[in-house]
């Protein structure tokens, strides 16, 4: 099966998942604004991965946009981020992300990547530093804190790598099934 993978990575966690996707299933491989929709029509499966922003994936409207060009082709989307898996979110990932038209054609994987507040861009650190704030006053005020908002009080300060190898076999499996 002909497979191209096409990501969107903005600190380099999806970009390592899909150098090892490529590598694993011997697929072309680009950054998502090196190729066009007309890029596609000779592959059999087409693999978008992008970095996951509050439920949103970075970069997927190029798939969404123009799924009625890949019918017929094995569609999968990845997204990455810092935070473990959970039925909850991908659930939440997936309405956010695609229509329920676009999920009869569309197989949605999680992989935890990480975090790397240094290799952010300006305006995604001034969002992460509001977050913070947020965060701390929450807990400033004696207010329950989320497992997610633990975690990022954790990784926000020091990097933090998740990205395992294995995490790619059930793309791997259902691209080669």
């Amino acid at each position: 099966m002909k497979t191209i993978i096409i990501y969107k990575s903005k600190t380099g966690f999806v970009k390592k998942y899909a150098e090892w996707i490529a590598k694993d299933l011997l697929a072309d491989i680009y950054e998502v604004s090196k190729v066009n929709v007309n890029t596609l029509t000779k592959y059999d499966a087409v693999i978008y991965g992008g970095s996951l922003h509050a439920v949103g994936i970075n970069g997927v409207k190029f798939i969404t946009r123009n799924i009625d060009k890949l019918m017929g082709k094995r569609v999968v989307v990845f997204a990455s981020g810092a935070s473990p898996s959970s039925e909850k979110v991908i659930k939440e990932v997936i309405t956010r992300n695609f229509t329920s038209d676009q999920q009869k054609h569309i197989k949605f994987f999680y992989l935890q990547g990480g975090f790397n507040y240094n290799k952010l861009s300006s305006f995604d650190k001034v969002l992460m530093t509001l977050l913070k704030w947020n965060i701390k006053n929450k807990k400033k005020k004696k207010k329950e804190l989320t497992s997610d908002e633990i975690g990022m009080l954790e990784v926000l300060d020091k990097p933090a790598d998740f990205t395992r190898k294995s995490n790619i076999d059930e793309i791997v499996n259902y691209v080669n099934s």
